[in-house]
């Protein structure tokens, strides 16, 4: 898995593209692999459900994202986690970049 892509299905032929800032001291818990896992809890977590909630309301899926977001004490706005609920909602893979701020 390449830094910065939360995986989807992979045979889904649209993609959805989002951007957050975060800072230095958040990007620890974007990218914590704790040993003998696969990805960050967020990574696992968005995982699952694009498995588990595909073709589910991206309203149903969102209340799930904030719940792992808040978890790994990331600071995904409403409209943030909208978008990539509605990407597990549709099947497409979902790119995140993430742009590193000072503080």
């Amino acid at each position: 898995m390449r830094a910065g892509v939360l995986p989807g299905l992979p045979d889904a032929r649209e993609r959805a593209m989002g951007e957050i800032a975060v800072s230095s001291r958040q990007l620890d818990h974007l990218l914590h692999v704790p040993a003998g896992t696969y990805g960050s809890p967020y990574q696992q977590a968005f995982a699952e459900l694009a498995v588990s909630h595909r073709g589910r309301p991206a309203a149903e899926i969102v209340p799930l994202l904030r719940t792992a977001a808040d978890a790994a004490l990331l600071g995904f706005t409403g409209a943030d986690l909208a978008e990539q609920a509605q990407a597990i909602s549709a099947g497409a893979r979902y790119e995140l970049r993430v742009r590193v701020t000072g503080a």
